[in-house]
């Protein structure tokens, strides 16, 4: 007997050659009887250069792929292009800079099936270059995992997800136009489907990878990274709660004891390089959280480069 399922595989890309290696990867996956997988590769770039050599590599690949031109320097825009195109049961999301293991696909859909969930979410193991620091190493810091409060999901991440594209808490949801410069965007997408309802599991055996380039593999790429994460942290509080002056400086207050208990344990850890950098930057994500919390100016993230 065979298993109707139809799924659509998004991969938003920028200008990142590696989407040819995604692919190659995607052609590997375990697929069963009856299953139909359907590529949807949207270009985030100006204009559509990569448009020839993906449909090439993928034709070579015998992969069944759309090519969407979604312009520009916005990653909100591609993402939605995807949503808008995409049909089936599912919609994955995996990054251009990232390759699946065989049996993702069977893994996610199975934790979709077994666990009625709106959205599934996989880990990505980062892979890191030999000239990694070694507390980079031991932290594995660039690793990307859903965080449970209490056992359940609040948000997510699109690294490595899984949308029921017929659940009520995904039907007509789209990202966040505004977010899709500084990022943040995948986690208010997600955290407005569990406000709405969706239940978010995790899938820890569908595993995809991802290299880490020798520019992010350093606590400055790190840093940045954490006090975004923090903003977006801030910025969802005052959105979903609407805080009065008084209970934002409740938050404040509490943020801020937050970020004090990182430093002074980054200070009692000082002799453990591993440990001395994970308290400092656990203690920028609280500082970010400040800054989101009263409308500071958000990092930018995507779209910094010139045309070219």
């Amino acid at each position: 007997m065979t298993d109707d399922v139809h799924v659509s595989i998004c991969v938003c890309t920028y200008r990142r050659e590696h989407v040819l290696v995604t692919l190659t990867s995607l052609s590997t996956l375990e697929i069963k009887d009856g299953w139909r997988m359907r590529i949807i590769v949207a270009d985030n770039d100006v204009r559509p250069t990569a448009q020839a050599t993906i449909s090439d590599h993928a034709a070579g690949l015998n992969l069944n792929l759309t090519y969407l031109h979604a312009p520009a320097h916005n990653i909100s825009v591609a993402r939605n292009a995807c949503l808008d195109e995409a049909s089936g049961g599912y919609c994955l999301f995996v990054d251009d800079d990232e390759t699946v293991t065989p049996g993702w696909l069977n893994a996610m859909i199975s934790q979709a099936r077994a666990s009625d969930s709106a959205v599934v979410l996989g880990p990505v193991e980062a892979v890191y270059p030999d000239t990694a620091p070694d507390w980079i190493r031991a932290g594995d810091t660039h690793s990307t995992y859903p965080v449970f409060v209490k056992g359940i999901i609040h948000t997510g991440y699109t690294c490595n997800v899984l949308l029921n594209l017929a659940a009520p808490s995904i039907v007509g949801r789209r990202f966040d136009l505004g977010r899709g410069k500084s990022g943040g965007e995948d986690t208010h997408f997600f955290y407005g489907v569990f406000k709405d309802g969706g239940k978010i599991t995790y899938a820890p055996s569908a595993v995809v990878r991802e290299p880490v380039p020798v520019d992010r593999a350093s606590f400055s790429w790190l840093a940045r990274r954490k006090f975004r994460a923090g903003q977006t942290h801030g910025r969802l509080i005052v959105e979903t709660l609407a805080p009065s002056l008084p209970r934002k400086l409740s938050i404040l207050g509490v943020t801020f004891s937050k970020a004090l208990f990182c430093a002074c344990a980054a200070v009692l850890s000082s002799y453990s390089r591993p440990r001395f950098n994970k308290s400092l930057l656990r203690g920028l994500l609280h500082l970010g959280a400040i800054n989101g919390l009263f409308g500071g100016k958000e990092i930018v993230q995507y779209g910094q480069e010139e045309n070219r």
